[in-house]
């Protein structure tokens, strides 16, 4: 072979300052890019082996990365197609874009090097991010190919002289900078490898280690033993996702999650994701168990493209309510080195995000179809993704509509069109407007339950984190149908009938009646109203509008568009009297001092069963509690 020197033909000096400096954040990718360059010649060489194209008996395919410490090298060896001389001027020395002036231009606009490098073709030469020199050594499968080495010392500047490679492939060696001395340590590398490499296609083999293997006897008969070397292979080839289902057991989809998150419970059931058109695409994606819990950690869908990985950052190719989901995504439609603003505006990612959630919402229509009673039980965990993708999504919410569950205190539960026909017939006021009633804590609003439920009337349980949202969303979807929450009024108010309460007191009672009130409660921000209500019915009522609790509730939940305006409210509420309860006419008939400890003990009964007295009016209430016993 001639020796040749020459220059990269980029026509600028400045290309290598650029990648090593405005690279630096992400360098270990250079790792990734070198063995990924590695896999697509080992994958080459298997498609001319298939196809016949060659001729000789294939062996292993497999790569091998190494490090030595004290030469500060780290080398990416392939037996895979290798090259010619010829090759690696075309391949190595002409960077994959049109020229230095569109690269300067361009480069200044990107914001991380996997744009960069994506954009203009640049992986192999991310090497120079932590790298003073690099040599290739390699030969190609074509016969009577000679082996050719590659040398550059991050300068324009190339030679390639005849090489000293006697087996088909490539090696890439790297002198590593004194800035990357980092990368020359075990555990650092293994690390890397084991983000990018873990299902690379190929067996990547990373180090060594020994096994003891007999070996004969001696002479007195006992067993003698050596140690050999074995391949420390660190990658699975063939993962899940890449499998065909019909091979696939439920315990093959634990043992891969298991092996992806090894401290987690097992997951609730999973969806195996394979579509070839408009885009290739495969993954498993699992659902976690939440018990209701918002605040998880996202990040825990990983992207692969040709089973390399990529980030785990794929709010744009998965819709934003199935970030809690775990698993891999892996689509060959998706470049390698992709960036935030790629994804944004790749067409392949708006249809795979479309994709999922399609997927996901017949697989959810699937499960509760054929297993209701299991979809029930499983519904505490996926009830908030089922809540989330349909306020999300409103193709998703179209078909969530036919397995979305409402549970009622009684924990019951219904589709909401099977829930609209349970109650229709007793909770539809005198205008025609159908009622649900709600709590968000039958604990703590108890007493209003259990109020409800006297007049028969049924309440839902509205208590996940996100129900303040859905409560408005439901009302939107919901054919004259208003959601009200138990204790937003008198029930006699929150459904109102035609043959509504009436009671017998005098204008005059009226009026002493709410100043003896207003009297004792002392709080202008506690509005006193006379109500006909059932004599069973408590004597005093604490209520809050729900319009008022609503804006509250969203202003906690960030629905004041950033600003905590609703927060601003003041806390003020209604004080309904019972004109029908027993205790009322003995108030009315009673001293002056008598009427105020028996209203100061009626409205302290009202804040006890909100849930609202506590501290020194709580003590007060227990001390005249007992004088009044």
């Amino acid at each position: 072979m001639v020796q040749e020197k020459g220059t990269i033909s980029i026509n600028t000096e400045n290309i290598f300052p650029i990648i090593k400096k405005f690279l630096y954040s992400d360098h270990e990718i250079f790792l990734r890019e070198l063995v990924s360059n590695a896999v697509d010649a080992s994958q080459k060489m298997k498609r001319l082996a298939t196809s016949g194209h060659y001729k000789e008996e294939l062996e292993e395919l497999k790569i091998q990365v190494a490090f030595d410490a004290t030469d500060k090298t780290i080398s990416i060896n392939d037996n895979g197609i290798g090259m010619t001389a010829e090759e690696i001027k075309k391949y190595i020395n002409q960077v994959a874009f049109s020229g230095a002036t569109e690269f300067m231009e361009k480069f200044k606009e990107a914001k991380d090097a996997n744009e960069i490098i994506g954009r203009f073709g640049l992986g192999f030469y991310s090497s120079f991010m932590v790298a003073d020199k690099v040599e290739i050594e390699t030969l190609s499968y074509q016969e009577g190919a000679e082996p050719a080495r590659w040398t550059c010392d991050g300068s324009t500047s190339f030679e390639i002289t005849e090489g000293n490679r006697t087996e088909r492939g490539t090696t890439v060696t790297l002198y590593i900078n004194e800035d990357s001395k980092e990368f020359l340590d075990k555990h650092r590398l293994q690390t890397i490898l084991d983000k990018y490499a873990k299902f690379l296609p190929i067996p990547v083999q990373f180090g060594t280690k020994t096994e003891s293997v007999p070996d004969g006897e001696d002479k007195d008969g006992k067993p003698q033993y050596k140690n050999i070397e074995v391949d420390n292979i660190i990658n699975n080839t063939n993962p899940i996702w890449a499998k065909n289902t019909s091979t696939l057991k439920d315990e093959d989809y634990l043992d891969f999650y298991r092996e992806l998150y090894p401290f987690s419970e097992d997951p609730l059931f999973w969806i195996h994701l394979n579509v070839d058109y408009p885009f290739h695409l495969t993954g498993v994606l699992y659902f976690p168990k939440l018990k209701n819990d918002f605040e998880i950690t996202r990040n825990k869908i990983k992207l692969f493209s040709r089973q390399v990985f990529i980030t785990d950052e794929v709010k744009d190719i998965v819709p934003e309510y199935l970030l809690l989901l775990h698993g891999v995504i892996d689509s060959p439609d998706i470049p390698l080195n992709v960036s935030r603003s790629f994804l944004q505006a790749d067409s392949n990612v708006k249809k795979i995000n479309s994709y999922i959630s399609r997927k996901v919402a017949d697989k959810l229509l699937e499960l509760f179809s054929k297993d209701r009673k299991g979809f029930e039980e499983k519904w505490n965990d996926i009830g908030i993704f089922v809540k989330y993708g349909a306020l999300s999504d409103e193709k998703f919410y179209e078909k969530a509509k036919e397995f979305l569950l409402l549970t009622n205190t009684n924990k019951e539960q219904y589709t909401p069109g099977e829930y609209e026909a349970k109650v229709k017939d007793f909770q539809t006021d005198k205008k025609g407007q159908l009622i649900y009633l709600y709590t968000m804590d039958a604990d703590h609003q108890h007493s209003y339950v259990q109020a409800a439920e006297k007049k028969q009337y049924d309440v839902l349980l509205m208590n996940s984190p996100i129900d303040a949202h859905f409560i408005q969303f439901l009302e939107t979807k919901l054919e004259k149908t208003s959601m009200k929450r138990v204790d937003a009024d008198v029930l006699d108010k929150l459904i109102e009938k035609e043959d509504s309460g009436k009671h017998d007191l005098t204008e005059e009672e009226i009026k002493l009646l709410k100043a003896i009130f207003d009297k004792s409660i002392n709080n202008p921000m506690m509005k006193v109203e006379i109500e006909s209500l059932q004599t069973d019915a408590m004597p005093v009522t604490l209520t809050e509008e729900e319009w008022m609790r609503r804006m509250k509730d969203m202003s906690k939940l960030g629905g004041g568009g950033g600003m905590n305006f609703y927060g601003s409210l003041p806390d003020s509420f209604k004080v309904s009297v019972n004109a029908n309860h027993p205790l009322i006419s003995k108030i009315l008939a009673a001293d002056e001092t008598q009427q105020t400890i028996l209203s100061k003990q009626a409205f302290d009964l009202a804040l006890l069963a909100k849930g609202m007295l506590k501290g020194k009016d709580l003590t007060a209430f227990v001390e005249r509690s007992v004088e009044v016993l």
